[in-house]
């Protein structure tokens, strides 16, 4: 299939391009995992475990969605206020 022809049909939402791909290359930039340590008060913890209990996920799911929500405000914030403290600077706490 040409690449334009992929284009209209996932444009136009008709039908399921994901037949179309070979997912066996298929693959996510910026995906690499980089282990870290982070020591929370047992207080923290405690609040996330029943948090995550709530919503049925785990501690680790909900710290990650947390962080990246985060992340994306910051970021958007450092682009409306013109700051170059935003993602991906480089800086470190």
């Amino acid at each position: 299939m040409k690449a334009e022809d992929f284009d209209r049909k996932f444009d136009e939402g008709k039908e399921d391009v994901v037949e179309d791909l070979d997912l066996s290359t298929a693959r996510r930039v910026n995906q690499d995992q980089k282990r870290i340590n982070v020591d929370f008060p047992a207080w923290v913890v405690e609040a996330l475990d029943r948090e995550a209990s709530r919503i049925g996920v785990t501690r680790q799911s909900i710290i990650k969605v947390w962080l990246v929500e985060r992340l994306k405000v910051e970021s958007a914030t450092a682009v409306r206020t013109g700051s170059r403290n935003g993602l991906g600077t480089g800086a470190r706490s």
